[in-house]
């Protein structure tokens, strides 16, 4: 969250683009660098927003922090949740009706994954035939980090864990977890090379 990507920090792109989506009221679960987070974003006002803060655990996963900033800041039937470590250009206006006619507990957005290589094909001897740069796999789908909650989604946060390991499986068994298909922009840094390729994106996208 606390990475430089471009000229801002992670977590202010993110701030950010909720705001652009008339997302104004933020709780932040926080757990590593806890302090220093809260204290470069306050109370959120010179970002354009509200910022409240609940602390987990780091041990805890996403499980325990959702639960958390939920019973504690969360009054809300219906609201977004999300792991804050992406950039994209994605609407919640549309993730927010596509959950809204779906009756479902909890809403992923989910999208094409890039590969980070290149793809070689070869003939039966061997011999490369063809080379493509780093494809964007249109036959898989893995979770943006952005999803829409039923607060009844409490029912099936444990302790501890990850969401995408204990709370999901689970919905998925009763069909009670939705999908919203994002086909645009959709940036995550967790290495030094998608750093670089994050701030070179940034850049395109900007002229």
């Amino acid at each position: 969250m606390m990475v430089k990507v471009g000229d801002k920090m992670m977590l202010e792109w993110v701030i950010e683009w909720l705001r652009k989506n008339n997302v104004a009221n933020l709780v932040l679960g926080v757990a590593y660098l806890k302090e220093k987070i809260i204290d470069h974003f306050g109370d959120g006002a010179r970002f354009g927003v509200n910022i409240k803060y609940s602390v987990h655990s780091v041990e805890g996963g996403t499980a325990e922090g959702f639960r958390l900033a939920i019973t504690r800041h969360v009054p809300d039937e219906t609201f977004f949740a999300l792991n804050g470590d992406q950039i994209t250009d994605l609407r919640l206006a549309d993730l927010y009706d596509v959950h809204a006619r779906s009756g479902a507990l909890a809403t992923i957005a989910v999208v094409h994954p890039q590969l980070p290589f290149g793809v070689v094909s070869h003939d039966e001897g061997d011999f490369c035939n063809g080379f493509l740069e780093k494809p964007i796999m249109k036959d898989v789908l893995i979770s943006s980090g952005i999803y829409v909650f039923q607060r009844s989604i409490l029912n099936y946060l444990p302790e501890q864990g990850d969401v995408e390991r204990t709370t999901f499986p689970s919905l998925a068994k009763s069909r009670s977890v939705m999908l919203y298909r994002h086909d645009g922009l959709f940036l995550t840094v967790n290495s030094p090379r998608e750093l670089e390729e994050a701030e070179q994106e940034l850049k395109t996208n900007r002229r």
